[in-house]
């Protein structure tokens, strides 16, 4: 096929054998933009498998399926765990990813624990009831929005009240293992979990310091003893998850206050 050529404005279109040839570049089939936002899509699938754990959470408390409704929070806290990590391993972080996190997080760790702590024993108590679900649900709204509006300016170490995914693992621990020893909770725990319900809910807002884990670098090697202390917390959770989960937010929970204490100790000196 001949090529085109390129003639001077305003002449007629003349062939020369010597002239360059000048030809057209084609349109790519693929935007680069589009293709850079199809990246998107990777970590926005795990925000929305967390959405749909803790919707589902939500059902299964609906139709009295307590064990399953607490386990779908804790997965719902693992998959929120990786949407971030996935987005800054393949560098696709955007506002849209950060609001649509934080709008998954009050449902799957706000509106879901409260609504399955008040159908699995708060209903039964009134208003007292529905009064301390209502308080976790708004503690973990203004938790987020806190995090959001202060993610620049506070230490990264440091987390500025309990985490809503660690307080939602504390009520649904709770949960769980009264539900697998079979206790009633109704006649037996209901204001044991309404005080848990509220401590959680509270410590939220609270300007209690959590150890946030964030300036640990899971790239650098590690000596030999810290992979036989996964290799042990592994197997000390497969013994009895329930228990051990619940045991293991409950020291996470009380961990703030313990550094709170400490640092109010040594101003006081």
């Amino acid at each position: 096929m001949r090529p085109e050529w390129q003639s001077p404005p305003g002449m007629p279109h003349i062939y020369n054998e010597h002239a360059m040839p000048v030809y057209k570049r084609r349109k790519p089939l693929i935007n680069a933009e589009m293709r850079r936002r199809g990246i998107y899509l990777l970590p926005n699938l795990f925000t929305t498998a967390a959405l749909f754990a803790g919707f589902y959470a939500i059902v299964q408390a609906m139709n009295t399926r307590f064990d399953q409704a607490a386990v779908a929070i804790f997965i719902a806290m693992v998959l929120d765990g990786l949407d971030g990590r996935v987005a800054r391993l393949t560098h696709t972080q955007s506002e849209f990813g950060a609001e649509y996190d934080s709008l998954s997080d009050m449902v799957s760790f706000g509106a879901a624990p409260a609504l399955v702590m008040y159908e699995w024993a708060l209903k039964s108590m009134g208003r007292i009831g529905w009064i301390a679900a209502f308080v976790y649900c708004a503690g973990a709204a203004l938790r987020l929005a806190r995090f959001n509006t202060n993610i620049a300016v506070v230490d990264k170490r440091y987390f500025q009240g309990l985490p809503s995914p660690a307080a939602a693992a504390l009520v649904a621990g709770f949960i769980w293992v009264v539900d697998d020893f079979k206790i009633d909770a109704v006649s037996t725990m209901r204001w044991i979990a309404c005080v848990i319900t509220l401590f959680a809910g509270l410590t939220m807002v609270s300007n209690v310091p959590f150890y946030s884990f964030k300036d640990i670098n899971f790239r650098r090697s590690v000596p030999f003893w810290a992979l036989l202390l996964l290799v042990f917390a592994v197997i000390l959770i497969s013994t009895h998850p329930p228990t051990v989960l619940f045991l293991m937010f409950v020291a996470y929970s009380l961990s703030g206050y313990a550094v709170w204490g400490w640092n109010w100790r040594k101003k006081r000196l």
